[in-house]
C-alpha cells in the first residue's frame, strides 16, 4: 500500500508518526513571541474578543470572507498583537524581543 503513495505524502506520514510535523500551529520561528500553542490560543482568543467588541483589524480584510478568529490568528502570526508574559505572582517578565510602542 505504501508503494502507491507519492514522496510528499510519505514524508507527511513519517513526520506525523515521528511527531516532527512542521505544519503545527506553533512551529518554531513562524509565530513571533509564541512559545507554545496554548499561548497562541489564549492570545488569539483575546484578540478575537477585541475584534468582536469593535476593535479595528490591524490587517486589511474583506469582511465578507474573513472571520474574526482568522483575522486574529493572522495578526498574531504577523507580530501585530503586543503582549507580555507574567509569572505566577503577576509580575511582568521582561521580553528582550518586545518593541516599545510608546
Amino acid at each position: 500500500m505504501l508503494e502507491s503513495l507519492d514522496k510528499g505524502t510519505l514524508m507527511a506520514i513519517n513526520e506525523k508518526v515521528n511527531g516532527k510535523s512542521s505544519t503545527g500551529v506553533a512551529s518554531e520561528g513562524t509565530w513571533p513571541g509564541i512559545d507554545s500553542r496554548f499561548r497562541l490560543i489564549i492570545l488569539a482568543g483575546k484578540r478575537t474578543k477585541q475584534l468582536l467588541h469593535g476593535s479595528k483589524p490591524r490587517i486589511e480584510v474583506d469582511k465578507g470572507r474573513r472571520r474574526n478568529t482568522s483575522i486574529a490568528l493572522e495578526e498574531v502570526k504577523r507580530g501585530l498583537v503586543q503582549f507580555c508574559k507574567v509569572d505566577k505572582d503577576g509580575v511582568r517578565i521582561p521580553n528582550p524581543d518586545a518593541v516599545d510602542i510608546n
